[in-house]
């Protein structure tokens, strides 16, 4: 448990500075907001952590491959839903990357049921939506003199972290012999 919650720290802390570069990146660039930028954007991001879920299970070329397109996938979404949401399109988006990642992390981990796969994408999905909630003013209501990035930085990792928690922690399920064991997720 304890590996586990390092590991979602960690995590946490090299996709917030993934996100800050990105951040600095389309600030110092003044990159407009433009529907190709966003599905670049995507999947770099995406590229990180399809690395992180897969090296965590012992396969990151398969991470690597994975991630992209669920960044893909998860901007397409944005710029689909953005006509009739403007940016809380960004939701939806976010909470289908989640469970995306956990779908991945089953499929690499060769996790049986889908189900506890499933619950554990919607729990990263909730749990780290409301914290993009919570940070989402670095963008919405950026400050006048320009973003503080070491603000961003901890902000982002404040987003990230309810997510891999919710991937990398264990979940103890009891059989009906009332044995314990690991419904998903790493046990190291």
């Amino acid at each position: 448990m304890l590996y586990a919650l390092g590991a979602s720290l960690g995590a946490s802390l090299i996709l917030a500075a993934a996100s800050t570069i990105g951040d600095m990146l389309w600030a110092g660039l003044s990159l407009r907001h433009r529907m190709t930028y966003g599905l670049v954007h995507g999947a770099l991001i995406c590229l990180v952590i399809g690395a992180l879920v897969g090296g965590r299970a012992g396969a990151i070329g398969r991470g690597l491959a994975a991630g992209p397109v669920i960044g893909l996938l998860a901007a397409g979404m944005f710029y689909l839903l953005a006509p009739w949401l403007g940016y809380s399109a960004m939701f939806p988006s976010w909470m289908f990357f989640w469970i995306c990642f956990a779908v991945l992390q089953k499929v690499i981990n060769r996790e049986r049921a889908w189900s506890p796969a499933v619950l554990r994408g919607m729990v990263a999905a909730v749990t780290s939506g409301l914290a993009f909630y919570a940070i989402s003013g670095i963008w919405t209501n950026p400050p006048r003199g320009g973003p503080n990035y070491l603000y961003n930085f901890g902000a982002w990792t404040v987003a990230f972290l309810p997510g891999f928690a919710s991937l990398f922690i264990p979940v103890r399920s009891v059989s009906h012999g009332g044995s314990s064991g690991l419904a998903a997720g790493r046990s190291t």
